[in-house]
């Protein structure tokens, strides 16, 4: 347990204080960990290699496929229209709740930051509709729309991770995670909404508006309408999304109503699903952007796919000689209570280490992963669903998202705010998203 301590300590001073790669640094962790914990030079590089190899042939693929199939429909235009169509359903009133739903249902395969950039412009156009908070509301909206997809809702690239390293099934996590992310957004929304209400925003202060941010506005609105003939119309652009989702939910079903045969677990396999996703955007992106634009989207793609799929394996790796260390069994003790009670601690516990390391890491993704990691050798010790432990991880990673971010500050300069302003919207959301989350993952575990 102390060499673990130690283990994981190393990794996140590695990250946050001599700025190291987590690459880098989870393999060192890793290295220590399997030598000083006792499983010798040999047992250390095969726990090493063979839990990246297990995680990559259980995710990798998939996160390849996520990846690839949203920076094809960047090129589609599919985003902005998606929120245009949102404007004019909801309103100005309403639209923070249509964005926050939209980005964590149908938007999860785009890669954050990519959400980010081309939300963020809308975000503030239709703020200025709203108000004195408007813009803190609309920023709000966006940045815990984009996390509670990413970490609850299939194909978000955080979500597949936690599914493959924790061994659960896609179609369960993907069954209860729509449920959950979704309406972690909405919950959020609506309780910042009323915390603007009471004077939280100052835009003197929480606001910061650069000449370049609105000459850059300025330019993608000109270029949004300039290319929005020449894009598919929205129910066609979706389909990408939409379908592998619906691929992958049937199986599910079948599987839990037991009328499934081979061809329904072949169609409802995810890497099939993703791939036939996949397929389609390429068709789609060469239709509407032409061979040039749509080969650079998915170069783009691979070199986004390839540092997630690192960190990723080696999530696996540090999990692997966790296992190897016999540290499951030494914490199995902790986890024989009786009644709920190793429901809601195993929960607690994974929420507690995936917000800590969020905390110190700053990436939500790495922390899932590397929770997961720590968390999945010990679930053959805890009398609890593994996708409700899943989900915890989940929730625990989204807490209080702030300054040793990249994202954050992303975040900042395209929403125009300060960093007081980024606290009180990107850092609180992420907070509130994770402490209401926390209770619905809870019950979930105490039905499942």
């Amino acid at each position: 347990m102390l060499h673990t301590a130690i283990a994981i300590v190393a990794v996140v001073l590695l990250i946050i204080k001599f700025k190291i790669d987590p690459v880098i640094s989870l393999v060192i962790g890793s290295v220590y960990l399997g030598l000083a914990g006792g499983v010798g030079f040999p047992g250390t590089v095969e726990a090493i290699t063979d839990g990246f190899g297990n995680i990559m042939s259980s995710v990798g693929l998939l996160i390849g496929f996520g990846v690839l199939i949203g920076s094809l429909l960047h090129t589609t235009g599919a985003f902005t229209k998606m929120v245009r169509l949102l404007l004019r359903a909801f309103g100005p009133t309403r639209i923070p709740y249509g964005l926050a739903l939209a980005l964590a249902t149908i938007l999860p395969s785009i890669y954050v930051d990519v959400q980010v950039v081309l939300a963020a412009p809308v975000a503030r156009q239709a703020s200025k509709h709203m108000g004195r908070n408007g813009l803190a509301l609309m920023a709000g909206a966006l940045g815990i729309g984009i996390f509670a997809g990413y970490v609850f809702v299939v194909p978000g690239l955080s979500a597949i991770s936690i599914a493959g390293l924790m061994d659960i099934s896609l179609g369960q996590y993907l069954l209860f995670g729509i449920v959950v992310g979704p309406l972690t957004a909405l919950l959020t929304v609506v309780v910042f909404q009323q915390l603007l209400r009471l004077g939280w925003w100052n835009p003197d202060k929480d606001e910061e508006e650069s000449e370049a941010l609105l000459e850059s506005e300025a330019r993608a609105q000109e270029a949004s309408e300039d290319d929005a003939a020449a894009t598919p119309p929205l129910s066609i652009s979706l389909l990408p999304i939409v379908v592998p989702l619906v691929m992958i939910a049937f199986g599910a079903f079948a599987e839990l109503f037991k009328f499934s045969n081979q061809l329904i677990d072949f169609l409802g396999n995810a890497n099939i699903a993703l791939f036939v996703g996949l397929l389609m955007a390429f068709v789609l992106s060469r239709r509407t952007a032409g061979a040039e634009a749509s080969n650079q989207a998915f170069s783009d793609g691979l070199q986004t796919s390839g540092e997630i799929l690192l960190v990723t394996g080696i999530g696996g790796s540090l999990g692997a000689v966790i296992k190897a260390t016999g540290l499951a069994s030494v914490l199995g003790g902790m986890f024989n209570a009786d009644a709920g009670a190793p429901v809601v601690i195993s929960i607690l516990l994974a929420w507690f280490v995936a917000a800590v390391l969020h905390l110190a890491i700053g990436s939500v993704s790495v922390a899932a992963i590397t929770a997961a990691g720590i968390i999945a050798p010990l679930l053959g010790q805890m009398d609890v669903n593994p996708v409700a432990v899943g989900l915890g991880i989940a929730s625990g990673s989204l807490f209080a998202l702030h300054v040793n971010s990249n994202f954050f500050w992303m975040f900042k300069a395209l929403l125009g705010l300060s960093t007081q302003g980024s606290l009180k919207t990107m850092t609180t959301v992420t907070t509130i998203g994770s402490l209401i989350s926390l209770p619905m993952v809870i019950a979930l575990g105490l039905v499942l």
